[in-house]
């Protein structure tokens, strides 16, 4: 009862358009009653379901696993930092029930806006527990579960100096979580993606002409220094970013025939 304005403001936009439906049930007073009605609303109207929640209840997991089994267009869950403080082998049935359900994990690499202090991460920190607060991405992924990952925190409580810079994401979960470079850009592309129920995209005729073009040698080198890129969005450049590097006139930047920096009248360094 005490929800039915928000449930009947919920139907209303439903039916005036909205194709996704969530929220967070970790805030209300009745997490498990909130997800039911979410999730029945979405079975209804074939809305794909979005919950922010921080996954630290297996029971309540569980249930949602239970009750999203089989819901299309899908279930996406996330940051899920709750996840990293469970036992290991709490954790990993946990996961065995996302993915049989078919549920998605959207971690946030760069900042856990999930509400998970600093406390709760020390005191998980000891044997048997996942990650100490980190999603477990590879027990995940191992598990069957399609796990994408996001910036959640841009310059905000969470993460004051937030960028929302998704190769950053995929830097963070090769250098964090042990991902192969492969596996951390798919968790930010091809995964995130189909997420959010886009269309696969392919660098080939007949594709959606959604790219990124990232200066480097290989995808290792562009997660490494992937400063400059072009962003091309429905095959127009939308978005240029140039990094220039150079060095001082040493004897080891010439040696090295590195970009040197040019030199003013008087011999100093021009910046």
């Amino acid at each position: 009862m005490a929800g039915a304005d928000g449930m009947a403001m919920l139907r209303d936009a439903v039916r005036m358009g909205a194709s996704v439906v969530g929220g967070c049930p970790d805030l209300d007073p009745d997490p498990t009653g909130y997800v039911e009605a979410v999730l029945g609303l979405a079975a209804e109207h074939g809305c794909a379901v979005d919950l922010h929640t921080d996954g630290g209840d297996p029971a309540r997991l569980a249930r949602l696993a239970a009750a999203a089994g089989g819901l299309r267009p899908g279930v996406t869950i996330g940051p899920c930092g709750g996840l990293g403080r469970l036992p290991s082998d709490v954790a990993a049935r946990t996961a065995e029930q996302l993915a049989a359900a078919g549920v998605t994990v959207v971690c946030l690499p760069q900042g856990d806006c999930g509400g998970a202090g600093h406390g709760a991460r020390a005191g998980a920190a000891h044997a048997g527990v996942a990650d100490g607060g980190a999603v477990p991405v590879r027990l995940l992924r191992a598990a069957g579960v399609r796990v994408a990952a996001g910036s959640g925190a841009l310059r905000d409580m969470a993460n004051p100096v937030g960028r929302g810079d998704p190769l950053e994401a995929a830097y963070l979960l090769a250098s964090r979580q042990g991902l192969r470079p492969e596996e951390a850009y798919g968790a930010v592309s091809s995964a995130a993606r189909a997420a959010m129920g886009l269309a696969e995209v392919r660098v080939e005729a007949g594709f959606p002409a959604e790219l990124l073009a990232v200066r480097g040698d290989t995808l290792a080198g562009a997660l490494s220094l992937a400063y400059s890129r072009v962003v091309v969005h429905r095959g127009r450049v939308v978005a240029r970013t140039s990094a220039v590097r150079e060095y001082c006139d040493s004897a080891a930047a010439v040696a090295l025939d590195l970009p040197r920096q040019g030199r003013g009248k008087g011999g100093g360094v021009v910046s």
